[in-house]
This record gives C-alpha cells, sequence and structure tokens, in this order.
C-alpha cells in the first residue's frame, strides 16, 4: 500500500509492467530479488566492525584486487537471492572470473544479471558511502545455461539498470527506461519508496569530480578540459568549479543525480594496454543507462559509451558522464586536433599538477 501518498517499488513495477501487455512477471522478479540482496547488505554494511564485517577477505578478485570481507559477503547475497527463482539464466560478477550458472535444481530464465556488488568497498573501513551496481540484459536464448559470449552486449540493449546507496539513508536508483527514479528504504516497514520520482540532471554544471592524482597520465583533452575547469572565473570557462572526488562510483554518480555535475575517470597512459579502469559491463554501461535516462550524456571521451561493443566480460573503459554541456565539452576537446601538443596555459611545468623541469 501507498506510504505517505507514495508509491512503493513493487507498486512502481507492476505498473510499469502494466505498461506492457505481453510481459510475463520475469523482470519485476529479477528487480525484486536484487532489492532484497540490497536489503541483506545494507544491514551488514550498517552493522560493520560489530558484526566483524570490516577488514581484509584475505583473496584476491579476478582482476588481482584485494577483497574485503563485504566484498565477498555481499557477492554472495546478489547469487542466493536470484539463483533459484527461475529468472536468470547466468550471473556475472567483479568478484568471480567466470559466469556463475544457476544450479542445475533450479530453472533457467530469460535474463542475465550483471552486478558489482559492493562498489567503492576500499571505503568501508572509513565508514564512507558505498553501493552495488547491477545491470540487466536479456538472454540470447532461454530455458539453458548461459554462457559468456551471451553476456557480451553493449549497453543499449539493457533492460534494466541501477544501483543502491549505502549511506545515511539506504536508496534504490533504478531505470527500466522510462527514467531514472530513486526509492529510500523505510527502515522500520523494510519498503522501498518512490521518494525521487524522474530525476534530471541539468545541462550546466560548475561541479567535477577527477582523481588528480593520475594528473600526469592524463591524455592532453583531460588536462585541458581540468586546466580550464581550475582557472575559474578568470579563465577561458569565466566561472568557478568545485572539484570533488569520494573514490565510489556509486557516490559519484548518486551526487550527480541529485544536483548535477560531472564525473571523469577516463582512458589514460598509468597502464599501459588498458584503455581504462572502471568495467564496462557492470559499472559503466549500467550508470550510463541510468544517466542517459536522467536527461545526462555518458562517453568514452570520444563516443557514446552504450554503443561500445563488448569484447570480453571484465573488459575495463575510460567514462565521462553528468551534465550533457560539459561531457560534449570532453568530447569535443579529444576530437580537436593534433592531440599530443597541448600545453597548459594555466600552470605549464611549474603547474599544481606537473613537476617542474
Amino acid at each position: 500500500m501507498p506510504i505517505a501518498g507514495k508509491a512503493t517499488l513493487t507498486q512502481y513495477i507492476i505498473e510499469e509492467r502494466r505498461r506492457h501487455p505481453g510481459a510475463t512477471g520475469a523482470l519485476n522478479a529479477v528487480i525484486t530479488d536484487v532489492s532484497l540482496a540490497c536489503k541483506a547488505i545494507s544491514r551488514k554494511v550498517a552493522h560493520g566492525a560489530l558484526a566483524d564485517m570490516l577488514g581484509s577477505a584475505s583473496s584476491r578478485n579476478v582482476q588481482g584486487e584485494e577483497q574485503k570481507t563485504l566484498d565477498v559477503l555481499s557477492n554472495d547475497m546478489f547469487l542466493r537471492t536470484n539463483e533459484w527463482g527461475g529468472h536468470v539464466a547466468g550471473m556475472v560478477s567483479e568478484e568471480m572470473e567466470a559466469p556463475y550458472v544457476p544450479p542445475q535444481q533450479s530453472p533457467r530464465g530469460k535474463y542475465l544479471l550483471l552486478f558489482d556488488p559492493l562498489d567503492g568497498s576500499s571505503n568501508i573501513d572509513v565508514n564512507v558511502a558505498v553501493g552495488s551496481i547491477f545491470s540487466i540484459l536479456r538472454a540470447p536464448t532461454t530455458e539453458r545455461d548461459a554462457r559468456p559470449e551471451d553476456f557480451l552486449q553493449p549497453g543499449t540493449q539493457q533492460v534494466g539498470a541501477g544501483y543502491a546507496i549505502y549511506g545515511p539513508s539506504t536508496m534504490l536508483v533504478l531505470t527500466l527506461g522510462n527514467g531514472t527514479h530513486a526509492f529510500t528504504l523505510d527502515p522500520q516497514l523494510g519498503e522501498w519508496v518512490l521518494s525521487h520520482p524522474n530525476l534530471r540532471i541539468p545541462a550546466r554544471t560548475s561541479e567535477f569530480a577527477i582523481n588528480a592524482s593520475n594528473s600526469r597520465f592524463w591524455e592532453p583533452a583531460v588536462k585541458r578540459y581540468v586546466d580550464e575547469c581550475l582557472a575559474g572565473r578568470e579563465g577561458a570557462r569565466g566561472i568557478d568549479f568545485n572539484m570533488r572526488w569520494i573514490a565510489s562510483l556509486v557516490a559519484e554518480t548518486h551526487r550527480i543525480l541529485m544536483r548535477g555535475g560531472v564525473f571523469m575517470y577516463p582512458r589514460d597512459s598509468k597502464e599501459a594496454g588498458r584503455a581504462g579502469r572502471l568495467r564496462l559491463l557492470y559499472e559503466a554501461c549500467p550508470i550510463s543507462f541510468l544517466i542517459e535516462q536522467a536527461g545526462g550524456m555518458a562517453s568514452t571521451g570520444r563516443r557514446r559509451l552504450m554503443t561500445v561493443e563488448p569484447e570480453a566480460i571484465h573488459q575495463r573503459i575510460g567514462l565521462v558522464f553528468g551534465s550533457s554541456d560539459e561531457v560534449a565539452r570532453v568530447e569535443a576537446y579529444h576530437a580537436e586536433a593534433p592531440q599530443d601538443t597541448y600545453q597548459a596555459p594555466l600552470f605549464g611545468k611549474r603547474g599544481l599538477f606537473a613537476t617542474a623541469a
């Protein structure tokens, strides 16, 4: 039933199903199962050290990154809540090298679920907001185990995407291709309540987020953009910018959805052969879907991210997203030639992010 005149997540997804008379309800079930996993993870995150949830799990994931105790636990919660219902044919996670298929006794469904079970887990021990990210695709062939190549679909093929953020309040932000909507968890009733319908990102902003410690590895277009922002009112842009960096993709996305801004984790030269740092399928694609549905843009820096054809399950990529005017500016700077001759007019070799010769 409605809470204080607001719809619940259950009501919202039922109404969305009614917009598609041929729908079977399987997608609703996947979203419900994902929301249940997020509730369970939220509870574990909230207990923190009181339940021995902090610290390392003494293991590493497929990318070679140290796993936190909550990384492993959150991954297991996503698997357990989604493996038995017969709605998914397989799942992909940041924490697992190969796709996961449901146990043999469980039926195979028509959807694929891809997720980062606990984004920003390096912030757990210092009590900074973290979250879970998920993407839902249609299985190319139903009623059989998903194969690795089944997951290699561009972001434009997503039927749903979202994230949960575990902060001062727990929220679930969701898109099914009909806008981006935020639900707040009512801890007394255990219900997700539609608190922020139809989120919209303003086209213009004066706030950007980037990890400045990587500035020496940035491409010229990114250096130019950041220098112009830092030059402020006296520079080419004529306005003062604020810079933010939380080191949690979910938290950065949430701030931009709520008040605008631009986030940049671009391709750089720090690690040769890598096209970026974020994972394409279960980080960049779902975030891009949410951002576009809220009126923003999401790009590799050069092109629309959701049109990229995946080549590997754990493929990495650069990502720039947020207020459309700023993302378009970054793309324009990349398109200008030559790309290897930009000299920072603001700082030169003695700048804030440059080392003196």
